[in-house]
């Protein structure tokens, strides 16, 4: 069973900046895909950004350039830097680990840009 342990959510003021760290608890022999999504109550979950196990990227248009996915060379540990944070962030913010077994999530991390 494969565990994502998350860290880094809090409450930031608006323009402000959060980093988000999510590492899985288990030693895997394989490097795999890792993403960062987010969901605010009653919205569907959405992706925010995705990175590959060779360190290809991809973001949501809403966030581009603002946020920048990276992950530890040959680890599965993955960080999502947040910068010019706006009250549309806020957000549980979920890390992602794509295995052939299937789809594995952490508990989620609460964001919250607020003044």
């Amino acid at each position: 069973q494969v565990q994502l342990e998350e860290s880094g959510g809090g409450l930031v003021q608006p323009g402000g900046s959060l980093r988000l760290s999510c590492a899985a608890s288990t030693t895997m022999r394989s490097i795999y895909p890792m993403a960062w999504y987010r969901q605010v109550t009653g919205k569907q979950r959405e992706l925010v950004a995705e990175i590959t196990s060779s360190g290809m990227t991809n973001y949501a248009d809403s966030v581009k350039g603002r946020f920048t996915i990276s992950r530890v060379y040959a680890q599965n540990t993955v960080f999502l830097q947040m910068n010019s944070l706006n009250p549309e962030d806020t957000a549980v913010y979920y890390c992602k680990l794509r295995s052939p077994m299937g789809d594995h999530w952490g508990q989620g991390t609460q964001v919250t840009v607020s003044s």
